[in-house]
């Protein structure tokens, strides 16, 4: 069945148009490894999205999944393309306004 775009994609008896560029698309930033975080003083939905912003503020940082223990330490699980700091870290999180209590892989 043909459709009127002219393109020759379903009629291979036609000539396909002159100056058609394919422009690949980007490849998405590979994913270099998991880092485990634990993050006392979080407590509601709302530090959770506090932490998970400062976290993505930092470029390496793809991916902020955090696991909520409101009463006692959280985890949080970052994703990154590439090294990250753990200075780096501490200070995005004590910028929400928590404590990181350590970082393990």
């Amino acid at each position: 069945m043909s459709h009127a775009c002219n393109c020759g994609c379903s009629d291979n008896s036609k000539p396909t148009s002159q100056g058609l560029q394919i422009i690949p698309r980007p490849e998405a930033t590979p994913i270099i490894s998991h880092t485990e975080l634990k993050i006392s003083g979080m407590t509601c939905g709302h530090c959770v999205s506090s932490v998970t912003e400062e976290l993505k503020g930092i470029p390496e940082v793809q991916n902020v999944e955090i696991i909520l223990d409101a009463k006692g330490v959280s985890t949080a699980i970052i994703s990154t393309s590439g090294a990250v700091g753990q200075e780096t870290i501490r200070q995005a999180v004590e910028e929400a306004g928590y404590t990181l209590e350590s970082v393990g892989n």
